[in-house]
C-alpha cells in the first residue's frame, strides 16, 4: 500500500513532552474500522485521529488503544494542527470536521489553536456518590453526570492530586470515564481536575479536551464567568483555555509535533 503519513503531536503542551500526545493519520480515502483500530492498538496512545478529505471539510474519528470514542479534544487539536503543518490545509482557513458528534471546527488564535465543540453541562447525580466513593476512595462533596462521564468534586485541588483510584471500580462504572475536579488553588488557574477512563483504555488520561465540555459549564456557573482557564493535574500535566458560548465551548491550547513518519503497513 501507499505509505500513509503518520505524526505525533503533543496537545495542549507548552512544551514538549507535556500535554496530552495523540497520532494522527492522514488518509487520501477512507479505510475501515478494524483497520483504524489496529493502527490506534499499535500506536498505544490515548487516541490516534483518522484524517480524511470530505469536500470542504474533513472525516475525522477518534481511537483509542480498544475503542473508537464520540469524542476527543486533543486528538481533534493535534489534527488541526498537521494539516495547517502539512500543508493540506491554508493557515488562514479553519479546519472543519465532520464527526460522531456533528461538525466541529478549529481555528488558529496566534500560538493558540481554538476548538469549537459541543457543550455538555452536568446535571446532579446524587445517586453515584456511593459508587464513586468506593472507586475513588474519597467522598466527593457533589457529584455530577454530563453526556459521557462522571463527574467527582472534591474541596480542595490538593485533594484532586491525591487521588489514588481503583481503577477496576471505575472500569465498572457504565460511562465513558470520570472526572475529579476541585476550584484551583494557584493564580490564574480557575479549576484542576484528572480523568480516569479505563473502560475505554485509558486508565487515566493527561489531558482531556472532551471533559472540558462539562467542565466549563460547571465551573462557568459556579464562577459566573464565561472565560475560564483549567489545569489538569496529571503527571505530564496540560492547561486548557475555555470559554462558554451558549450551547457550545470553546477550547484554546497549543499544539507540538515530536514525530513525523509513514506507516507503511
Amino acid at each position: 500500500m501507499t505509505p500513509v503519513p503518520l505524526c505525533t503531536v503533543d496537545a495542549f503542551a507548552d512544551a514538549p513532552f507535556a500535554g496530552n500526545p495523540a497520532a494522527v493519520c492522514l488518509l487520501d480515502a477512507p479505510r475501515d474500522a478494524a483497520w483504524m483500530q489496529a493502527v490506534a492498538t499499535e500506536m498505544n496512545l490515548a487516541e490516534t485521529a483518522f484524517v480524511v478529505p470530505r469536500g470542504e471539510a474533513f472525516g475525522l474519528r477518534w481511537f483509542t488503544p480498544s475503542v473508537e470514542v464520540d469524542l476527543c479534544g486533543h486528538a481533534t487539536l493535534a489534527a488541526a494542527h498537521v494539516l495547517w503543518d502539512a500543508g493540506r490545509l491554508d493557515p488562514g482557513r479553519p479546519a472543519r470536521f465532520e464527526t460522531r458528534s456533528g461538525p466541529l471546527s478549529a481555528t488558529r488564535a496566534g500560538e493558540f489553536i481554538e476548538l469549537d465543540f459541543p457543550a455538555t453541562p452536568p446535571v446532579p447525580a446524587p445517586d453515584a456518590a456511593a459508587a464513586l466513593a468506593a472507586a475513588l476512595g474519597t467522598a466527593p462533596a457533589r457529584c455530577w453526570r454530563s453526556r459521557f462521564d462522571l463527574i467527582a468534586e472534591l474541596g480542595e485541588a490538593a485533594a484532586v492530586r491525591a487521588v489514588a483510584p481503583d481503577l477496576r471500580l471505575v472500569a465498572r462504572l457504565p460511562v465513558r470515564g470520570v472526572i475529579v475536579t476541585a476550584p484551583g488553588d494557584a493564580a490564574g488557574v480557575d479549576f484542576v481536575s484528572r480523568f480516569f477512563a479505563p473502560q475505554s483504555g485509558v486508565p487515566e488520561d493527561p489531558v482531556t479536551g472532551s471533559a472540558h465540555c462539562a467542565l466549563a459549564p460547571l465551573w462557568g456557573e459556579r464562577l459566573g464567568r464565561d472565560t475560564l482557564t483549567g489545569v489538569q493535574a496529571s503527571r505530564r500535566g496540560g492547561t486548557i483555555r475555555v470559554r462558554r458560548a451558549g450551547d457550545r465551548v470553546l477550547l484554546g491550547g497549543r499544539a507540538i509535533t515530536i514525530l513525523r513518519g509513514e506507516l507503511l503497513a
